[in-house]
């Protein structure tokens, strides 16, 4: 490994900084989930964490390569079944992150158990073992971490414990009341003889209130231990959280969170008194997704929410778990923005899905809607406001709106931006390929930008909004998502097919002078990295102030993180591995990597293009 990747200069530093500075760039930010980190072999589990030393020596890495933020995924707590961290809980976050070997050294693990944990792994392939098999040993740690735990710590887990017990309890409980009624989830314990009062413990209806008050304080008392348990393990994770925040504010690096649109099944269970009991979340079919997605998230009931100075159930509901999440972080990405001011909606009642979410509507703009009546009661937008002749998830179904029903369909987004402060480098906004008028007029009101994900780009189509030209000082431009396919297969499928000549005219307009543009053109055609390498100059040089990278595009990766729709071990699993920076030095060499303080040096060099 080079000399400038491991200690980077005090020079160094300041050039990045004064190029950056130049190209008015406010966050280049990296972003990595956390089960993609790396991990030291000594303390390596299959499965990455970012409170391990592999994920330190990241930390580091990333700054001395000039970036300033780290932009993680949710934190919450993922079923046996399903990784997917956009299915994980909104308050408990995940066990799987602590790091067992440091409390082996601290002597909250026997070393034992930690070998015991290490040797029921079966063999990992590319550094990650199946989630399912981490899942089940990381049980054994962390029961003795319980049952061995200081009087001191106790002491303190029962004071997180009284400070979030309106989270704490029914998440703890939930998992006590599936193993009762036969390891199912809530929706099936109707089945069983108690099953019935325990669906609705939290949101009791007339008939059954005082019995299920009464079942209630039955469970308290019965599983009083188990609560504190489940405190303690949530309260360890909550310092490894802020320890993590410091760190990271040592090294020069903000952290954002991931404000996930979706919840656990346990999140719903615990708080159905907030949600419609009809409807779903879902997307509706798009440019990207033609026959939408039926995603099965819960909707707000809008009845609850009441206004920013007198909150309902509903409003409450928001700020605690936005609260939650910037107890941890410095900023804010906001997953799926329009689920949040005017979702896609379908009904729960149909066995086909997919039908069901293309037949669907915007819960706060269907005035009118024959298939949806019952959704008029909650629409700002009026019968006149609504273009017939396009469909219902059409960006310009709405067609104005006047400064109070934008505040209206701001009121849950106003939460957001309240906490997280308002200003565009602290909160992301994905906004993808559609971005209805109501949504479009809320970021607007907030000044907030949207995505522009470059390996998107309509090369044919100079109005595309994922065109680099297109970008606007307050939106946040990337190679590619979570969601998206590496940038380097996709590169290299292009040289393949011939299309990367036209990725090279393109290009070669932003980063060349004319009598150069047709050299500079043949090179980026030729070659996957000179194509990508040239494109995140021309995004560096943009309008855009904010700047993301996934890290398998850093690194020039070229396996998949996560296949949209897709529940199995193996997705969400990609990692880093242990040697990170000597892979990273490698694909440098050959230039299969994304040279960022070279191409911060050729955005400055064309950086007249960005006004």
């Amino acid at each position: 490994m080079s000399e400038s990747l491991n200690v980077q200069s005090q020079a160094g530093c300041r050039e990045i900084a004064t190029a950056k500075q130049q190209l008015k760039i406010e966050r280049l930010v990296l972003q990595i989930h956390n089960a993609s980190f790396p991990a030291d072999p000594e303390e390596d589990l299959g499965r990455g964490s970012p409170y391990t030393r592999g994920a330190e020596r990241f930390f580091q890495f990333a700054a001395r390569l000039g970036f300033d933020s780290i932009q993680l995924g949710p934190r919450g707590m993922t079923d046996r079944g399903n990784p997917s961290p956009y299915d994980a809980t909104i308050f408990s976050r995940n066990p799987l992150d602590l790091p067992l070997k440091r409390y082996v050294e601290q002597g909250r693990l026997s070393t034992a158990t930690w070998n015991s944990i290490r040797g029921a792994l079966p063999p990992s392939r590319q550094g990650v073992v199946l989630y399912s098999a981490v899942f089940d040993a990381c049980q054994r740690g962390l029961q003795e971490i319980v049952a061995t735990a200081s009087a001191s710590d106790r002491v303190a887990a029962r004071g997180f414990l009284d400070h979030n017990r309106t989270w704490l309890v029914p998440d703890a409980l939930y998992g006590e009341l599936c193993r009762e009624h036969g390891g199912v989830g809530w929706w099936d314990w109707d089945r069983f003889e108690q099953g019935t009062i325990d669906q609705q413990l939290f949101d009791p209806s007339e008939g059954v209130r005082q019995t299920a008050a009464a079942r209630l304080e039955g469970l308290l008392d019965q599983y009083a231990s188990e609560i504190e348990d489940y405190a303690f393990i949530q309260w360890l994770l909550d310092q490894e959280a802020s320890q993590l925040r410091k760190r990271l504010s040592d090294l020069g690096l903000s952290l954002f969170g991931d404000l996930q649109v979706g919840l656990s099944q346990r999140d719903i269970w615990a708080w159905r008194r907030v949600f419609l009991r009809d409807y779903q979340m879902g997307a509706p079919p798009s440019r990207t997704n033609p026959p939408g997605q039926p995603w099965g998230y819960a909707v707000l009931d809008p009845d609850q929410l009441g206004t920013a100075e007198y909150p309902g159930p509903a409003l409450t509901f928001v700020r605690e778990r936005i609260r939650r999440l910037l107890s941890e972080c410095d900023g804010v990405r906001v997953d799926h923005p329009h689920g949040w001011i005017d979702p896609w909606i379908y009904k729960t009642d149909q066995t086909d899905q997919f039908a069901a979410v293309q037949a669907g509507a915007r819960l706060r703009s269907s005035p009118d809607d024959p298939n949806h009546p019952e959704l008029s009661r909650y629409s700002i937008a009026r019968p006149d406001q609504i273009d017939r002749t396009q469909p219902l998830y059409g960006d310009g179904h709405v067609t104005d709106l006047d400064e109070s029903q934008v505040r209206s369909y701001s009121l849950v987004f106003d939460e957001i931006t309240r906490l997280a402060g308002s200003s565009t480098s602290s909160v992301a906004c994905e906004v993808l390929s559609t971005l209805p008028y109501p949504v479009g007029c809320v970021l607007k009101f907030h000044g907030l930008g949207r995505f522009r994900v470059t390996q998107k780009i309509n090369l044919a189509s100079p109005a595309d909004v994922y065109r680099i030209e297109n970008a606007s000082a307050e939106d946040w431009i990337m190679l590619g998502t979570h969601d998206t396919p590496p940038i380097w297969q996709l590169a290299e499928q292009w040289c393949q097919m011939g299309t990367s000549a036209a990725w090279g005219q393109y290009l070669a307009d932003f980063l060349a002078t004319p009598a150069d543009r047709s050299t500079l053109a043949a090179r980026i055609a030729a070659s996957p990295g000179e194509l990508i390498n040239a494109c995140f100059a021309a995004m560096l040089a943009s309008r855009a102030q904010q700047v993301v990278v996934f890290f398998p595009d850093l690194f020039g990766m070229t396996g998949r993180y996560n296949e949209p729709g897709v529940i199995s071990e193996a997705n969400w699993s990609l990692r880093l591995p242990a040697d990170f920076e000597n892979l990273y030095a490698n694909q440098l060499q050959q230039g299969q990597a994304l040279n960022v303080q070279s191409c911060l040096q050729t955005a400055v060099g064309c950086a007249d293009s960005k006004h």
